[in-house]
């Protein structure tokens, strides 16, 4: 059984909406991290956003600001990507990672536990 699994993905128009989920196994991963990463066609993995283990602080990366909301509910094992305004450069495989670091990190390094990734199509 996967310990993260993400959902959500799909081909949306540009100015639509989607929502990414992000559901994990274990308990102990309520006390984890969340981040959001992305990888375009032939591009390398960028941050998205990330949220600390009890929602008190959140980070994006320059291009998700005021479009992209990261959230969770620990109670439902859940973290989500809230993506508003899309555009056909956010095309691209979405992955939901955690970490245990104590500090929120915009880097690979900062989180262990990764799922297989959404895919995202935005069409212009």
């Amino acid at each position: 059984q996967a310990q993260l699994a993400e959902s959500g993905g799909g081909l949306v128009q540009a100015g639509g909406s989607l929502r990414l989920s992000c559901t994990w196994s274990e308990l102990a991963y309520t006390m984890y991290n969340v981040a959001w990463f992305r990888q375009a066609p032939g591009m390398e993995r960028e941050f998205v956003a990330a949220i600390d283990w009890a929602a008190l602080k959140t980070i994006y990366a320059d291009a998700a600001e005021g479009r992209l909301t990261i959230s969770r509910d620990n109670i439902q094992y859940s973290a989500y990507l809230q993506m508003t305004s899309l555009k056909p450069e956010d095309t691209a495989i979405y992955y939901c990672a955690l970490g245990a670091a104590d500090q929120l990190s915009t880097l690979d390094g900062g989180y262990n536990v990764w799922g297989q990734g959404t895919q995202v199509t935005v069409s212009s």
